[in-house]
């Protein structure tokens, strides 16, 4: 399907190995953008530095044939984002903090008269998520505002009046209180509507609105009605209740002209990313049931408009996740993830019809933006060897436009991964993806080193990864497996759901089982040096081995849970782990009992690395500091290491290079 190239022998002795510089080093492709003509396509690119205050992103224009190179649109020191079309003209809009603002502002961009952006916004709280009218003369975005502030003039004398307080305190009443690296505020985003052609201020719509009072609200996702007089939206008013629940959002309508918002969906459903159909008949809404379950599955539902009648599920049969959509004449164009490769297919709006179009044997095909010419569309391709990259489709041909990381990809070796299937000894089919090292040579015995996967409800796509890259790890001395153990997504609603009081025991034989496999299909795998190690989940099943097999030489723990009990009292979510677990850590389950790797420190033997982000609040740092006690305690083999800047993720340039090479210093220690 994509433009594969044939070297010779002799020219695959010259490739190099991927180092870590090599990866920082390659360009950061955005999603693409197309025009409403569909001649013409813009994205983000971000030329990287291991110094990131020296990296550049701009916005590139290119036609949608590629007849002609990237054209480069902005060269500013801050980064543009949220980027899009006017319906008619041929002119951009996008958000940046440009000289002199301290928040992201909104900008647009005049592509036949050129010239300097022109700042359309002024506001202390900025700009998000910016969205334009179908005619072309509104546009609606976010912005994070104090309660009850629905002036720019009330939310700056607030903020000051706060600057001017000689204690710091943070108070809360609900939960959460914290997301992931950041402490949650008070601030709770607003729609604003602004109009074009003239100057005007941004206008507050929830002024009246009386979800914002609740103690719960949290804005969801937005889109105007067809007639571009009022907006659809979604929003919560539980999310204050997410300590013992799955917080539910209904969607909503609200007169542009401002008032009060109407409830038009109230159901069990849980309501995300709703869009219209060209047509303006439908409303179409991503939607899932909360049956307390681990995983559910999120389903693409059609409600006829305005009457929000008749709801059809149109991806009933599919059993897919589902990574994003566009509409298109009578039809939707939908990615979605099956079997660790993302693929694009068309759903007929009317009959439900499903037909593949692009995709399915290879890599990741994300960010559909389709245009009114309904032979073209732009999308994002990248697999494993190689990222992110913009892509058109022209009557179902592919043209790679961006190829912004062609030429240093050249002259890697980053061959592609071997797939194979293992049957489990509890019945299951498993995929997994093996990796031989650069420079393989047949006649070898190479080290195995076993990867995990976070989540656990995500999988090893075919996709480039920067934060644990297979090719920077398995260098020209390893071989790596990475397996989707149960619990992983893309085989099935059921497969992820049946981790579910199983979260170490099951996924973490199959791991083995699948290792195993491995070493029997290729011969030159050295089964007596074997290594495992994964970040967030997978650091967890790492710290899970660690307490139930000495299977492997060493093992690695990047932000690894190693009390459950505790990681369920300090995480920044809590409720999917009392789920997983099948109740409350008070109440004795047999999970909590049994499949918790504190209760089992007295078989701990293998030597491990830790590694912890000090920002860390979905996996925090205690469970780290737990687990090296434990090692100190029995005079485990073992080293900690903690980086202060970093949250769950190891983000830093520098930190990173680190992070990677005390990884493969670790792995050289006890597979030589």
């Amino acid at each position: 399907m994509f433009l594969s190239v044939f070297m010779s022998f002799s020219q695959k002795q010259n490739l190099k190995v991927m180092s870590h510089e090599d990866m920082i080093l390659l360009k950061r492709v955005g999603a693409p953008k197309i025009s409403p003509d569909g001649k013409w396509v813009i994205y983000s690119m971000m030329i990287p530095s291991y110094n990131t205050e020296e990296n550049s992103t701009d916005l590139y224009l290119v036609p949608i044939d590629g007849s002609m190179e990237p054209r480069k649109l902005t060269n500013s020191k801050s980064a543009e984002s949220d980027y899009f079309w006017h319906p008619s003209d041929k002119k951009i809009y996008f958000t940046s903090k440009r000289e002199g603002d301290e928040i992201a502002q909104l900008y647009s961009l005049d592509l036949d008269f050129g010239g300097e952006a022109q700042r359309l916004t002024n506001l202390s709280s900025g700009v998000a998520s910016p969205k334009i009218s179908s005619d072309g003369k509104k546009i609606l975005f976010t912005s994070k505002v104090f309660p009850g502030a629905f002036t720019d003039s009330t939310n700056k004398k607030i903020t000051e009046d706060k600057k001017k307080l000689k204690y710091k305190a943070r108070v809360y009443t609900t939960f959460p209180i914290r997301y992931f690296d950041k402490w949650l505020d008070e601030k709770q985003d607003h729609l604003f509507l602004l109009t074009l052609g003239k100057e005007s201020t941004p206008i507050d719509l929830f002024k009246q609105v009386s979800l914002v009072e609740s103690k719960g609200f949290q804005m969801g996702t937005f889109t105007f009605s067809p007639e571009n007089e009022s907006v659809i939206f979604t929003a919560t008013i539980d999310y204050h209740t997410s300590a013992f629940q799955n917080p539910t959002s209904k969607i909503y309508q609200l007169s542009l002209s401002g008032g009060v918002e109407r409830l038009i969906k109230n159901d069990a459903w849980d309501y995300s990313q709703v869009q219209f159909s060209q047509d303006g008949k439908y409303l179409l809404a991503l939607g899932s049931l909360d049956d307390k379950k681990i995983y559910n599955l999120a389903h693409l539902l059609r409600f006829n408009w305005p009457s929000m009648t008749a709801k059809i599920d149109l991806l009933a049969q599919l059993d897919r996740p589902i990574n994003g959509f566009d509409t298109k004449e009578n039809s939707l164009v939908v990615s979605i993830e099956d079997q660790g490769v993302d693929r694009i297919i068309q759903i007929d709006l009317q009959s439900g019809n499903v037909e593949n179009v692009i995709g399915g044997d290879k890599g990741s095909l994300t960010n559909v933006s389709l245009s009114n010419n309904p032979a073209v569309f732009a999308y994002s391709y990248e697999h494993l060897s190689a990222p992110s990259e913009v892509y058109s489709s022209i009557h179902k041909t592919p043209k790679s436009l961006s190829k912004a990381n062609d030429d240093a990809l050249s002259k890697l070796d980053v061959a592609a991964p071997a797939i194979f299937w293992t049957q489990t000894s509890r019945g299951k089919r498993i995929r997994s993806m093996l990796l031989k090292p650069a420079g393989f040579d047949s006649s070898k015995k190479y080290p195995l080193f076993v990867l995990m996967h976070g989540g656990p409800a995500i999988s090893f796509k075919d996709v480039f990864g920067f934060r644990w890259n297979p090719y920077v790890l398995a260098s020209t001395k390893y071989v790596i497996v990475m397996t989707d153990y149960t619990g992983s997504v893309g085989y099935g609603e059921k497969f992820a759901q049946d981790i579910q009081f199983d979260p170490f025991k099951g996924p973490g034989q199959e791991i083995i089982e699948a290792s195993k496999d491995a070493i029997k299909r290729y011969s030159f795998i050295d089964e007596t040096r074997q290594a495992a190690g994964g970040a967030s989940y997978g650091g967890h099943l790492a710290n899970w081995m660690q307490a139930t097999t000495t299977h492997f030489k060493c093992l690695i723990s990047h932000a690894g849970l190693m009390n459950s009990e505790e990681q369920w009292g300090t995480s920044d979510v809590i409720w999917g782990r009392e789920l997983m677990n099948g109740g409350a850590p008070w109440v004795p389950t047999k999970t909590w009992k049994e499949q918790n790797p504190m209760r089992f420190a007295a078989n701990f033997k293998t030597p491990i690395l830790l590694t912890v982000g000090e920002n860390d609040f979905r996996v925090p740092i205690n469970n780290t500091l737990t687990n090296w006690s434990i090692l100190q305690r029995l005079k485990i083999p073992s080293k900690l290491i903690v980086f202060p800047e970093e949250n769950h993720w190891i983000l830093k340039p520098e930190n990173s290079r680190f992070h990677y090479s005390e990884i493969m210093n670790w792995l050289d220690g006890y597979l030589k």
